[in-house]
């Protein structure tokens, strides 16, 4: 089971809405509008990804990484340890 197993449902209802917003992007430029509008547009969708990638980052720390450690297995710990660095660091860069 994946650390984001509980919330799944509500992260995808968030991402439909996310694909929703992309579209609304798509006609707002197909029509013409204004920059400025587009581009606000696309820093809210920029946002709620990022809300769902952080929800996401929490689930692997809470479930993954947590377990991992508790294990007791020292190499299952370094490996996961290692995954979230090397997301938090995605993640980061994206900022």
């Amino acid at each position: 089971m994946h650390g984001y197993a509980q919330d799944k449902e509500l992260l995808v209802k968030r991402l439909h809405r996310i694909e929703g917003q992309v579209r609304g992007i798509e006609r707002m430029v197909d029509e013409d509008r204004y920059c400025i509008d587009i581009l606000t547009q696309i820093a809210a969708v920029e946002t709620a990804l990022e809300q769902v990638g952080a929800k996401l980052l929490e689930g692997h720390v809470n479930h993954c990484v947590h377990d991992a450690i508790a294990s007791g297995d020292a190499t299952a710990a370094n490996e996961k340890t290692a995954e979230l660095l090397d997301a938090v660091q995605r993640f980061v860069k994206t900022r």
